[in-house]
């Protein structure tokens, strides 16, 4: 599979999608931006709300590829997850949602037609100082 970053990204948002659609999530945004925000996937499950941040890479990994969302990372998915629950977007949403953070891992093995999809649904509770 080519290596490039963007094509691995695009590749592994797709595969991430159809996995959650057929989890049955209702998709409702993929790589939506705040200005310089950005979340991968935002779907609907119930009255559940979710904002999804996708890792892709070829194997071989060096790391785990949800080993990438640190800190800094949960930090820039709560303020886009706060951009997006007060824009626009958020006006065909039902009132009570509950919200949640998650993370997907896709690692693609050879031409990239085989590949591991882990999902870390609820990976981490934004803590609010």
């Amino acid at each position: 599979m080519k290596t490039d970053r963007t094509v691995v990204g695009r590749k592994g948002e797709e595969e991430a999608s159809r996995y959650l659609a057929r989890l049955g999530h209702r998709i409702l945004a993929r790589n939506w931006r705040g200005g310089h925000l950005e979340l991968d996937i935002i779907t609907l499950l119930g009255s559940e709300l979710h904002f999804v941040e996708v890792k892709s890479r070829v194997a071989p990994v060096m790391a785990e590829p949800e080993r990438n969302v640190g800190r800094t990372k949960q930090r820039r998915m709560v303020a886009a997850a706060q951009a997006f629950l007060h824009g626009d977007d958020r006006k065909d949403l039902p009132a009570d949602l509950e919200i949640f953070f998650d993370v997907m891992s896709v690692v693609f093995y050879g031409t990239g037609a085989e590949f591991d999809i882990e999902y870390y649904p609820k990976a981490f509770v934004p803590l609010y100082a």
